[in-house]
């Protein structure tokens, strides 16, 4: 395994690992990350019918998995590109969440997310820009 090159790689390779390793939770053990994310974690036994929450689980901690795996190869190849395309996406995910919550249609777990997705964004976000104000100027172009 290549590890990150830079600042702004390890800052994505963080945020990879994390989605990664949070998506087998969801996996392995759902209710363990419902209660996590603030959500009543109901017993597959005490499940009306029709409540396809462990489903959802299913597929959105695959999709974690999926997006830690992309994370993590960006950081591994130093793909500046990709770096630079998550900050505003992470930003939209950190007001959407944070709207969520103030509308009240998620717990109030999902504000830990949002602050997150928000800190991650910023940090990646201020690690590449200053990365970029000290590089030579033969080398901006990268």
């Amino acid at each position: 395994m290549k590890w990150p090159r830079s600042v702004p790689g390890w800052t994505i390779a963080v945020f990879g690992g994390l989605a990664l390793l949070l998506g087998v939770v969801g996996l392995v053990w759902p209710e363990t990350l419902l209660a996590l994310l603030g959500f009543e974690a109901v017993e597959p036994g005490a499940r009306v019918a029709g409540d396809h929450t462990r489903t959802f689980m299913a597929a959105s901690s695959m999709a974690a998995i999926n997006m830690g795996v992309y994370y993590l190869v960006a950081a591994a190849t130093d793909w500046r590109p990709f770096f630079w395309f998550t900050v505003p996406l992470r930003l939209l995910t950190c007001v959407v969440f944070t709207l969520l919550v103030l509308t009240e249609t998620a717990p109030d777990g999902f504000v830990g997310v949002a602050l997150w997705e928000g800190l991650g964004a910023v940090v990646t976000g201020a690690a590449l820009w200053f990365e970029q104000r000290r590089r030579p100027v033969a080398d901006a172009g990268r």
